[in-house]
C-alpha cells in the first residue's frame, strides 16, 4: 500500500507521464479523434437490447483483432475479452491483473430506430453516451497502448460486457467474476460508463427488483361478477406498499415501474403483473422492503379471498400470488484508503482535474461487493438526454479524459505488479 500514499502516488504518476511510450500513447489519442467518432457511429448503429448484444460483441471482437490483439474471445455470457500481456512476464504467469471494462448493451428494445446523426460536433442517437462512449474509450486505450508499444508491468485485461442495463442485472460482470479463471487475479477494476471526466462512482447503490403476479380464475365482468379480481388485489397491495416508511439516511427508495394485465374492459383478468424496484445504500433496508412487499401482497390476496367467501360460499375460485426476484445489485463502497483511489487523485492532480466521488449503480457494484478495488468513471466528452431517443454526445475534451483513464490504468498496473 505504501506505493499509493498521496505523495508517492503523485510521484509515480508524474514519472509515468514523463515516459516516452506514454507520450506516444498520448500522441495517438491526440491524432485520432475522427477515428474514435467513426467507431462510435458504427457502434451506435448496431442494436444491443438486453440479451441481444451478439452483433455488438462481434463488432468489438473485430476491433480488438484489428488493433493487434491475438487472445480475443467471446465467453459463454457474450462478453468480449482480450489480454494485453505483461512485457517481461511469461504468458503462463498467474500474478495479478488489471481489468478495464465497458458495457455493450443499451436500454433500448429491439426495433428501436438507430440512425446516428452528426449535428455540428454533437452525435445524436439512442445510446450515443451510454455506453458507446465507454466502449470507444476502452478501444482508444487499447490502441494507444499498442501503437505506443508501452511496456506493461502486469497483464491488462479488457472486456466489453453484456447485461449492465435494467433487467440485465449486471449478468456479464457477474459471469466474469463467477466463472473466469482471471477473476481471482484482478487487483483493480476500472469501469468506463458514459461521458465525463469529473467524477467516479465509488459507492455502489444496491437495488432489488421483483416481478409480482396475482392470478385467479378470471371470467366475464357481468355473468361472473363477484369473482376475485387480480387487478383490484394488486392495486390494493401496491397502494399499501407506497405508504411504507422510507428513511432519509441511509437513502432508500421504492418504485413501481410497470403494471400490466387483463384482456378487455368487460373481462375479469386471470392474472396481472407489476415490477417493483427498491434501492438503498444499506442492504438491511432492501431486506426490510422485500419483507414489506410480501406482507402487503399476501394480505391483499387474503383479504380478497375472504371477502368473496363471505359474500357467496360457492366461489369459482380464489386468488394466488407470486413474487419473483428479477434483479439484485449489491451495495458496497470503495474504502477511502484504497490504492486505486489514491492513484486517481494523483492522476487528477497531474492533469489539473478534480474528481467528484459519487453514488451509482454500475458494473463496479460486483467487484466492490467482492472486495476488489474498483470504480466507474466517464470516458470523456459531454452528453445528455441519456436513456431517451434524443440522447446526444459531444467529443469535447475527450482527449483529456482518456489521458486520465490511461494514466490510471498504468498506475494500477504498476501497483498490481508489486503485489
Amino acid at each position: 500500500m505504501a506505493l499509493f500514499t498521496p505523495t508517492s502516488a503523485f510521484a509515480r504518476v508524474a514519472a509515468l507521464a514523463s515516459q516516452r511510450p506514454v507520450h506516444a500513447a498520448f500522441a495517438w489519442l491526440h491524432a485520432n479523434p475522427k477515428t474514435l467518432l467513426d467507431w462510435q457511429m458504427e457502434l451506435i448503429a448496431i442494436p444491443a437490447p438486453a440479451h441481444g448484444e451478439e452483433a455488438r460483441a462481434q463488432w468489438l471482437e473485430r476491433r480488438f483483432k484489428d488493433a493487434g490483439l491475438s487472445s480475443v474471445e467471446i465467453d459463454a455470457a457474450g462478453n468480449v475479452l482480450a489480454i494485453l500481456p505483461a512485457t517481461h512476464l511469461p504468458a503462463e504467469s498467474t500474478g495479478p491483473v488489471v481489468l478495464l471494462s465497458a458495457h455493450l448493451d443499451t436500454v433500448f428494445p429491439a426495433g428501436t430506430p438507430l440512425h446516428p446523426l452528426l449535428e455540428g460536433e454533437r452525435l445524436v442517437a439512442p445510446g450515443a453516451c451510454d455506453n458507446a462512449a465507454g466502449v470507444v474509450g476502452m478501444l482508444a486505450i487499447v490502441n494507444a497502448l499498442l501503437k505506443a508499444e508501452a511496456a506493461l508491468p502486469a497483464p491488462f485485461v479488457v472486456m466489453g460486457n453484456v447485461g449492465e442495463e435494467g433487467e440485465g442485472d449486471l449478468r456479464g460482470t457477474r459471469h466474469f467474476y463467477e466463472h473466469n479463471a482471471l477473476a481471482s487475479r484482478v487487483a483493480a477494476h476500472i469501469v468506463l460508463d458514459g461521458p465525463g471526466a469529473d467524477g467516479a462512482v465509488t459507492q455502489a447503490l444496491g437495488s432489488r427488483r421483483y416481478q409480482v403476479t396475482v392470478s385467479g380464475p378470471g371470467g366475464h365482468s357481468f355473468t361472473d361478477a363477484g369473482t376475485p379480481n387480480p387487478i383490484a388485489a394488486l392495486a390494493e397491495a401496491l397502494a399499501r406498499l407506497a405508504e411504507t416508511p422510507l428513511p432519509e439516511e441511509p437513502r432508500t427508495t421504492l418504485n413501481v415501474g410497470t403494471i400490466r394485465g387483463g384482456i378487455s374492459v368487460n373481462s375479469i383478468p386471470e392474472d396481472v403483473q407489476a415490477t417493483v424496484d427498491f434501492r438503498s445504500t444499506d442492504a438491511e433496508q432492501l431486506v426490510r422492503l422485500e419483507a414489506a412487499l410480501h406482507r402487503v401482497l399476501e394480505d391483499a390476496v387474503e383479504h380478497a379471498n375472504n371477502r368473496r367467501k363471505s359474500a357467496n360460499g360457492d366461489s369459482r375460485g380464489t386468488l394466488s400470488c407470486n413474487v419473483t426476484k428479477i434483479g439484485d445489485r449489491p451495495a458496497a463502497k470503495l474504502p477511502d484508503d484504497s490504492p486505486i483511489l489514491a492513484a486517481l487523485r494523483a492522476v487528477d492532480r497531474h492533469l489539473g482535474l478534480r474528481t467528484d466521488l459519487r453514488l451509482g449503480s454500475t458494473d463496479a457494484n460486483i467487484p466492490l461487493w467482492l472486495g476488489v478495488p474498483a470504480l466507474s468513471m466517464g470516458a470523456g466528452g459531454e452528453g445528455g438526454s441519456a436513456h431517451t431517443l434524443h440522447e446526444w454526445y459531444s467529443p469535447k475534451d475527450r482527449e483529456l479524459a482518456l489521458k486520465r483513464v490511461l494514466l490510471l490504468t498504468l498506475a494500477s498496473l504498476e501497483w498490481a505488479a508489486e503485489q
